[in-house]
């Protein structure tokens, strides 16, 4: 009989009992999801991208079906930080959830405020650090695809934040370098990396022979973009070994949860299958235990990076 599999893991100096997450944004603060199992079964909630005011997001249509995927425009709808840290936090603390919060900002000081008010607040496992979100400050440029201005985002929340509490910045793949992008949010203070978040992509309707999307453009997800994920998880793991990565894009089964594991994710974060299929994180943990199990792994940790392993004679 096989032993069973230890899938804990590790984000910087945050421990999880599980390797599976909620994707941002697509569990808003875990609510929905509660109503299908225990959060606290899950690794982590990973909270929808929470900016320093409330707001509307973009206009309608703000979702397309797409071959193998869909594209979402929702433009970071929400309550802003105030009342999210006075209702959602404390309420994912009851049901024993641990909670990644996602923060956004426009400026780079607005991400300071928003570490600001976190610094105070206990029970919070890490920070994610959304910098895959346009930047208004540069002519609609996305701080992620910036090296200097992604670094100064961390840099900045990291000497806000202090010390404790884990920094896991969220890059996007709709850069020539991912590498050196990572590098420089490392240097700069981060203590993971969230990759992939979604790609650029638009739909046009023929029918109206406009973009379908109210906001043109919209990030596209699900299974079509997977192939980038491990792309973009195996070239920041080759580059940085020892930075723990949560995987994410286009995992709906225990199969691809694994794939970006072998390419170096030390978690993985599950987002557009929860919305077909809402326990779609209880049998993708289950179903990445077997296959681990099956491949003669007794920890989770020994199979991140596996396949950057040299082959045997």
């Amino acid at each position: 009989m096989t032993m069973p599999v230890d899938m804990s893991t590790t984000l910087g100096n945050a421990w999880f009992p599980s390797p599976i997450f909620t994707a941002s944004g697509c569990a808003s603060s875990g609510k929905e999801l509660a109503q299908f199992f225990p959060l606290k079964d899950i690794g982590a909630v990973v909270t929808k991208s929470v900016m320093t005011k409330p707001r509307h997001g973009r206009p309608t249509p703000r979702m397309a079906e797409t071959p193998s995927g869909m594209l979402n425009s929702i433009g970071l709808q929400g309550p802003g930080i105030d009342a999210f840290l006075a209702n959602d936090v404390p309420w994912l603390l009851e049901q024993k959830a641990r909670v990644i919060v996602s923060i956004a900002g426009e400026t780079i000081e607005e991400y300071s405020t928003l570490a600001r008010k976190l610094r105070s607040i206990s029970g919070i496992s890490a920070v994610e650090v959304n910098i895959s979100c346009p930047n208004v400050e540069n002519r609609g440029l996305v701080f992620a695809c910036d090296p200097d201005a992604s670094r100064r985002v961390i840099d900045g929340v990291r000497k806000t934040i202090g010390g404790e509490l884990p920094i896991i910045a969220k890059l996007s793949p709709d850069v020539t370098d991912l590498p050196a992008i990572a590098r420089g949010v490392v240097d700069a203070g981060a203590d993971a990396l969230a990759l992939i978040n979604t790609v650029l992509g638009m739909v046009i309707n023929i029918d109206s022979m406009r973009p379908h999307l109210g906001g043109k453009t919209g990030g596209l997800s699900g299974p079509a973009i997977k192939p980038v994920a491990v792309r973009a998880i195996y070239q920041v793991h080759a580059a940085l070994p020892q930075v723990p990565i949560l995987g994410m894009g286009g995992v709906s089964t225990g199969r691809d949860a694994l794939e970006l594991i072998l390419a170096g994710a030390s978690g993985v974060s599950v987002g557009t299958a929860s919305f077909g299929n809402p326990t779609a994180l209880i049998q993708i943990r289950d179903e990445l235990q077997t296959l681990l199990a099956a491949r003669g792994f007794a920890t989770l940790s020994q199979a991140v990076g596996y396949a950057h392993r040299e082959e045997g004679p």
